[in-house]
């Protein structure tokens, strides 16, 4: 494992599930979200976000926390990749994870967010995350289609999955090292 995607559903857990992730492997993580946004939320262009997306995909170990798949290198960043994790949660875990981070820190500039960019109530995000099995988790599908039998795609469908498998790779790592 050198190049991770970490994919799904805002809220899902993606975030924290790469911050654990890379403690554990020592692979830096790289948020798209971070990459894409500027202070005051504000887009970055199209051309600049495609030119940040390449430069972080070719470094040679990464874990991206995004989706972002027809953008920002989408097909460059899945034909790289080695392991591709998947937050594939229900839309009552992801909103319970949205509305959860927007009380935990609202205000404030979350880790994998570009500065300038606080948490904020943002009605068109929750309708986003409200709608995302039926518009989004489709295109997530196709793009996995576009996998090698080489790579390694995870599913998890609840957060203890998640947990689970960073504590037998946390174990795992323990072993290797002890002996």
């Amino acid at each position: 494992m050198q190049r991770v995607l970490v994919m799904g559903s805002s809220g899902s857990g993606k975030s924290t599930f790469a911050r654990r992730l890379s403690d554990i492997t020592g692979i830096p993580t790289v948020s798209i979200d971070a990459l894409f946004w500027k202070p005051g939320w504000v887009e970055s262009g199209k051309e600049e976000f495609q030119s940040r997306m390449v430069e972080a995909a070719k470094q040679p170990r990464w874990i991206m926390d995004g989706n972002y798949m027809t953008s920002g290198a989408g097909e460059l960043r899945r034909q790289l990749s080695d392991t591709v994790i998947w937050f594939d949660l229900p839309r009552s875990a992801c909103m319970f994870g949205i509305f959860k981070r927007i009380a935990a820190s609202y205000g404030k500039v979350r880790p994998e967010m570009a500065d300038g960019c606080p948490e904020k109530i943002d009605l068109e995000f929750f309708r986003y995350v409200w709608t995302y099995r039926q518009q989004q988790r489709p295109k997530l599908v196709a793009y996995f289609q576009g996998l090698r039998p080489d790579q390694t795609l995870v599913c998890f469908t609840d957060r203890e999955q998640a947990d689970d498998y960073l504590q037998d790779l946390a174990l795992k790592r323990k072993r290797t090292s002890i002996h």
